[in-house]
């Protein structure tokens, strides 16, 4: 199906204005964008309770970790990972609206980790900061909904990136116990000659020279960039990983790579659920109250979430 009108709207303003591409300024300048995007998806929806925390890193920062708990009893644990090509993005933007949204959809603890970006705290920094916000989630489950509920990680973009690769992780650092883990139209490799990233129809809010700009910022090495904790997709083994749903856009260059990483899952004896959100665009899960794919999409992981809840005795 053709692109929604409303991106198509979204895009022919963007255009009217002359608002340049991510790829043609500087991560000060991509950061301040993200503030107006955040000023359009509005305020999220209420929840029980929020909680703020610092953890320290071993090199003598911190990192901001935010706990987001709906009204009653917490069926599970979720951390998710925000988008912004390792680059952009953080925890009081567009990904606050978001963690309540799904806080509440699935009655689950949210836990949204602002991981230090690049090119200021290039590769590994993102994925060692988000296990150590993991880590702390896990650590701290029974404060922060009960000790016996499943953890679950999710991730867009570069969040989705990092999502999965910590679920390798935890399996070969021995946990903790990952139950589920959804991707949304993830990062899963440095190739940038899929055919998805040459497709004209896919040049649009996130085009292939976006893509080259991100990784150069976050891994500046190409030759660096295979090593399986930037391109999970090229891990020696993907076995014994939790089930998975990876969530593509249909006019994404990140398409192409998502369903590759969704077949290597299922190649390795992973349980994996692939869905395509048609009509839509690279980051519109991100923009609640903008694209009304996002209102499908919430709903879409929410209920995947849900089922696997539902299957694993967690509650209906």
């Amino acid at each position: 199906m053709p692109l929604d009108e409303v991106s198509q709207g979204f895009l022919a303003e963007m255009a009217a204005t002359r608002t340049p591409p991510v790829h043609e300024g500087t991560p000060a300048i991509a950061r301040m964008s993200g503030m107006v995007f955040a000023g359009m998806s509005g305020r999220g929806p209420d929840v029980d309770e929020v909680r703020n925390a610092r953890l320290d890193t071993p090199d003598g920062d911190t990192i901001r970790v935010r706990a987001i708990i709906p009204e009653g009893a917490s069926r599970s644990l979720i951390v998710y990972f925000h988008g912004g090509g390792w680059v952009i993005g953080d925890i009081d933007l567009q990904y606050d609206h978001l963690a309540r949204d799904l806080a509440n959809r699935t009655q689950s603890t949210v836990v949204l980790v602002n991981y230090r970006k690049a090119p200021e705290h290039p590769f590994p920094t993102a994925i060692e900061d988000s296990w150590l916000g993991l880590s702390w989630v896990a650590d701290n489950a029974g404060d922060l909904a009960s000790a016996d509920v499943p953890l679950i990680v999710c991730g867009d973009s570069a969040g989705g990136n990092i999502a999965a690769v910590l679920t390798r992780w935890a399996r070969d650092r021995g946990g903790p116990t990952i139950g589920y883990q959804v991707l949304v139209y993830p990062v899963t490799d440095c190739d940038l000659d899929r055919a998805s990233y040459h497709a004209p129809e896919n040049q649009l809010l996130l085009s292939r020279d976006t893509m080259a700009w991100f990784w150069g910022h976050y891994l500046e090495d190409p030759d660096q960039r295979t090593n399986p904790d930037a391109s999970p997709i090229r891990a020696d083994s993907l076995a014994g990983l939790p089930p998975a749903l990876v969530y593509v856009a249909e006019f994404d260059p990140l398409h192409d790579e998502g369903v590759a990483y969704a077949e290597a899952l299922k190649a390795a004896g992973v349980p994996v659920t692939l869905e395509e959100a048609s009509g839509q665009m690279h980051a519109y899960f991100q923009m609640a109250n903008m694209f009304p794919g996002y209102t499908t999409g919430i709903e879409l992981v929410a209920e995947h979430i849900g089922k696997f809840l539902v299957d694993n005795g967690s509650g209906g």
